[in-house]
């Protein structure tokens, strides 16, 4: 894995450092030779989350007002295939191609902070973790030192450059909707502002709760960006009220969770612009 580099990160920092500055400087391959040797890097700034001077203290629990229409939801799937039909039906390894990865932030500094706050007191110290759609980053606390720690994306350069993970698989979930982990693997599964990407959601999240331990949870968290033309139909024309309760009937429909729990942890303050969102929930 590429390792951080920069004045921010001399020494070379550990995410399980307890002190963290606002950012580090990674030096990341930027360009490959035909058999696989680097020869051109960029360096690039990876946000910790903290050090912002913003207001991280909102967490609200919007539960009630998200899912107040629970109790009727329909007992099987509602849905059609149409509705999970994108813009853009092209395959999606040309839209992330693996040798173009995007080392950028698709949420504002703002946001991964609220994140990376609400973690910290939602994943224990010494957990396994799964990070499902994963990419360079993670926004897994730095003090926080963790057990195992997987990822799954769509490009394995990207997932190489996330120094917070001890293991990576490239895989294309849209094609491939299973998850190559052992039942009962991990105490926590995340999955960044990407469920909206997912043409079988409901089949991903029956295979997060099969690699979930018991008690273990799941924690999905949205913004309000997107890639239009990769969004599933229907997620395109909901506002962020209905993305949740979405969420929430998705995880429904996948089986052997809990009722789940919806949660505004947007953070305040100058520059921070982009919502944040938590739905999240136990197996059962």
């Amino acid at each position: 894995l590429a390792q951080p580099t920069g004045a921010d990160a001399a020494p070379p920092p550990s995410w399980g450092d307890a002190a963290a500055p606002r950012y580090v400087e990674q030096s990341v391959a930027a360009e490959l030779a035909p058999n696989g040797d680097v020869v051109k890097t960029e360096t690039v700034r990876r946000l910790t989350g903290e050090q912002t001077g913003l207001d991280l203290s909102r967490s609200v629990d919007i539960s009630a007002d998200i899912f107040q229409d629970a109790a009727t939801w329909p007992a099987a799937a509602p849905w059609s295939p149409n509705d999970f039909r994108r813009m853009d039906e092209k395959d999606d390894e040309l839209f992330y191609p693996k040798e173009q990865p995007r080392l950028v932030y698709h949420i504002d500094e703002g946001a991964v902070a609220a994140l990376t706050n609400y973690y910290k007191r939602e994943i224990k110290p010494g957990s396994d973790v799964l990070d499902v759609c994963s990419s360079w980053v993670s926004h897994y606390p730095y003090g926080l030192k963790l057990g195992r720690v997987a990822g799954t994306g769509m490009n394995a350069r990207e997932l190489s450059s996330n120094t917070q993970l001890t293991e990576y698989t490239q895989r294309d979930l849209n094609k491939v909707p299973t998850l190559p982990y052992s039942d009962n693997s991990f105490d926590v599964v995340t999955c960044v502002v990407s469920i909206d990407y997912l043409t079988k959601p409901v089949e991903i999240l029956s295979e997060v709760r099969r690699v979930l331990r018991p008690g273990g949870k799941v924690i999905l968290s949205q913004s309000n960006r997107m890639f239009m033309t990769k969004a599933v139909r229907m997620w395109v024309s909901m506002g962020d009220q209905d993305h949740l309760e979405l969420i929430g009937q998705y995880l429904k429909y996948a089986g052997g969770f809990g009722a789940p729990k919806a949660y505004d942890i947007s953070a305040k303050g100058r520059g921070a612009r982009d919502p944040m969102y938590i739905v999240q929930s136990v197996k059962a």
